[in-house]
């Protein structure tokens, strides 16, 4: 099997493809900036250095799928992947987040997802060790009890823990307890992963064991959880974390059209956008934040920016952030051809997943062909009508149009129930014609 992170463009654009209708032109984009990230693996260490990543706009309305690209991106490779809203954020100097918490927050995001891969590696070990747990507590041996039969007895009741059969038998398990008080810290801008360590110093010291009486059930999870936590080397964890978000690392912009100036020489508002810009600009640049776990370098981590620009352009951007993202895509709005493909076609299509969580209760729900086709046109119109939120609009549409099934499911499991075009139109039509009714319901 081809490992992900050497996967060719042509294989990243059909990985894509499994998930995303449509957007080729922003799909070969993404897919030629993680392989140039291979490529510069493969380069000398002198010339290494001097490659930097290029930064990507995507330009396009809301529900087209620009998040979902940079998302299923990360996901393909194993990156550390964080999204954050530029707006949210303000130059140093006015009340907010400061912009260097972005790398903070990726680290913590990487620090999550390398120990739930280092936790798969234990798991099977954690759950032994668990279970040893678990026999100790239901068969104690006791000094002066004879040595086969208490073996004999584990063996026993080992099988029966195998099988889930003794789940609803209560344990005395010892827990940790946080009797940490409540205590909110305040921490300069800039200064937030001091509080964290604060925080976890003084948890620390305000831990205590206790017993508690608890079903095999819980137990077993929280034993194999404190088993997990022991296996796990949290100095590798860390180090690991720290390279993968140096050299993987992916920071999906939102709404950058929002800091966006839009007139030359402006007041105001204007002014605190130029400032988050100038803000963000040294660390898509390349600079080193420190944080918790140490100092990271963000000269190689991806950026993707993505915004409507519905009133600004990025040449609105200021000109020193507008050099840093050298390749810009747009997206295009999505019509009701594109609706029916992300109806059917992705492999977590809406109509599978509905299909599925009705199947839960024992009804199979089946749609026509052109029931299908009359929900895309549905949606479609409603769009053009009113704001177009593009494919969220299909989650709206096809909640009112399950409303009454998915309401009485319990009590038709062993049927089937068929979605017509005729019944597609009754339950939405009144509603679609009506658009100042749309606009609230749909």
């Amino acid at each position: 099997m081809k490992r992900l992170d050497n996967l060719t463009p042509r294989e990243i654009v059909s990985e894509l493809d499994r998930f995303i209708v449509g957007q080729t032109a922003a799909k070969k984009a993404v897919a030629v900036a993680l392989r140039n990230r291979w490529r510069r693996q493969q380069l000398d260490p002198e010339l290494r250095d001097e490659v930097a990543p290029k930064n990507i706009i995507m330009i396009g309305p809301t529900g087209v799928g620009k998040t979902e690209i940079a998302r299923r991106l990360a996901r393909l490779t194993g990156s550390p992947f964080l999204k954050v809203e530029a707006s949210k954020f303000t130059e140093v100097g006015y009340v907010g987040r400061d912009v260097e918490s972005i790398v903070r927050d990726l680290v913590e995001a990487a620090i999550q997802l390398v120990r739930a891969e280092q936790a798969a590696e234990v798991k099977v070990r954690a759950e032994r060790a668990a279970e040893d747990r678990l026999l100790d507590l239901l068969i104690p041996h006791h000094p002066g009890s004879p040595d086969a039969s208490w073996e004999e007895n584990r063996r026993a009741v080992r099988r029966l823990l195998r099988e889930r059969q003794l789940e609803d038998r209560e344990v005395e398990v010892e827990v940790s307890e946080q009797r940490m008080p409540t205590l909110e810290l305040f921490t300069p801008q800039g200064m937030e992963s001091m509080g964290i360590d604060f925080k976890d110093m003084f948890s620390g010291m305000f831990g205590k064991k206790s017993r508690k009486k608890m079903k095999v059930a819980d137990a077993r999870r929280i034993l194999v959880a404190e088993e997990e936590e022991r296996l796990i080397d949290r100095s590798q964890v860390e180090s690991e974390a720290l390279r993968r978000v140096e050299e993987q690392g992916i920071v999906f912009l939102d709404e950058i059209d929002k800091i966006a100036s839009r007139e030359e020489g402006g007041r105001g508002p204007d002014v605190s956008r130029e400032g988050v810009q100038r803000d963000l600009l040294p660390i898509v640049e390349g600079t080193t934040v420190n944080t918790r776990y140490g100092a990271v370098c963000t000269d190689h981590v991806l950026f993707i920016a993505a915004g409507a620009f519905h009133v600004s352009r990025p040449s609105d951007l200021i000109p020193e952030l507008q050099g840093r993202f050298p390749i810009r895509v747009e997206l295009h709005a999505l019509d009701t051809a594109d609706f029916v493909r992300i109806l059917t076609e992705p492999e977590n299509s809406l109509i599978r997943q509905y299909t599925a969580l009705l199947a839960t209760e024992g009804v199979t729900l089946e749609f026509e062909p052109e029931a299908v086709e009359t929900i895309a046109d549905m949606a479609a119109r409603i769009n053009a009508a009113a704001e177009n939120i593009g494919a969220r609009r299909l989650h709206t549409v096809m909640e009112h149009l399950l409303e009454e099934i998915s309401f009485e499911a319990p009590e038709h499991a062993g049927k089937v129930h068929r979605v017509t075009a005729a019944a597609v139109r009754e339950r939405l039509e009144p509603l679609v014609s009506d658009s100042d009714l749309a606009r609230y319901i749909l």
